[in-house]
């Protein structure tokens, strides 16, 4: 493939890159030959290690059965929550994301139920109801604009049984923000001999750049969302209650961890009496 500065040209993001602050736009970023190299960064065995069975024991202690990964990517989590016996249905916007995503679970052994869906649409797309909803590996952040993440949210509600919970998670870009870019790279990306980066940050972007051991390197525009804004958001779309771990522990400072998971209940609590 033809290549500019070792970056494709089919993930060229034009003259002006920072200029690029479109919530559809993910799905031109998600070239093959990046999806190919995703899991370089991913390290699925130190990643398995890293998070334990964080999101797997949320779910089942919630009794969930039927389990909506709608941030697919490669397939880690959708080949993990497979393997602990859940009933997974994959989603991803990038039709290169879910072709790499069915064939990392073959070698695994399992068939993946896959749909390529954009989450602003997603009802129309995917049917059925779920106990569970996951929006993992920081991609929420693709989404530039209110309404577009308002759009996905009310998605993700609408498709969650009665007393069903969505675990999204996020970087955690307050951090970036305010004190400049630092990170453990041990929860996330696992990746050995990886880098990867912000290349420019401001309050509405953040562009991280990837770099890989054979000089290729790939890009991604990213909205730089504040943890509290995001779980506002929730609350304001109609979850009862979230609660914010960070990298993976309930009790954290918050200029500490990598990234936030946020797990939201849509279960109804009812009022107490005795408060008003």
């Amino acid at each position: 493939m033809e290549t500019v500065n070792a970056i494709p040209c089919d993930q060229c993001f034009g003259t002006d890159p920072i200029r690029v602050r479109e919530s559809g736009h993910y799905q031109d970023e998600y070239v093959m030959s990046f999806a190919e190299k995703w899991d370089e960064l991913i390290d699925w065995e130190r990643r398995a290690k890293s998070e334990g069975h964080f999101f797997i024991d949320h779910l089942k202690k919630r009794g969930a059965e039927r389990v909506l990964d709608v941030a697919t990517g490669t397939g880690f989590h959708s080949v993990r929550l497979l393997q602990a016996g859940f009933d997974v249905t994959s989603v991803d916007g990038s039709p290169a994301m879910l072709v790499k995503a069915f064939d990392n679970a073959q070698r695994y052994g399992h068939v993946l139920k896959t749909t390529h869906a954009d989450w602003r649409f997603l009802n129309r797309d995917v049917h059925g109801e779920y106990d569970a909803i996951v929006c993992l590996g920081n991609s929420f952040t693709h989404l530039f604009l209110e309404r577009d993440r308002r759009k996905a949210l009310a998605e993700y509600y609408s498709m969650l049984a009665h007393d069903g919970v969505l675990i999204l998670d996020q970087r955690n870009y307050d951090a970036i923000l305010d004190n400049g870019y630092k990170s453990k790279h041990k929860y996330y990306y696992c990746g050995k001999d990886v880098v990867a980066e912000p290349e420019h940050v401001d309050e509405g972007l953040a562009r991280f750049r990837y770099a890989f051991p054979d000089n290729t390197e790939f890009h991604l525009n990213m909205f730089p969302l504040r943890k509290e804004y995001l779980r506002n958001l929730m609350l304001e779309v109609g979850f009862q209650t979230v609660n914010t771990y960070g990298d993976f522990k309930e009790t954290y400072r918050d200029t500490d961890p990598d990234f936030f998971v946020h797990i939201a209940e849509k279960e109804y609590i009812p009022e107490d009496p005795e408060t008003h």
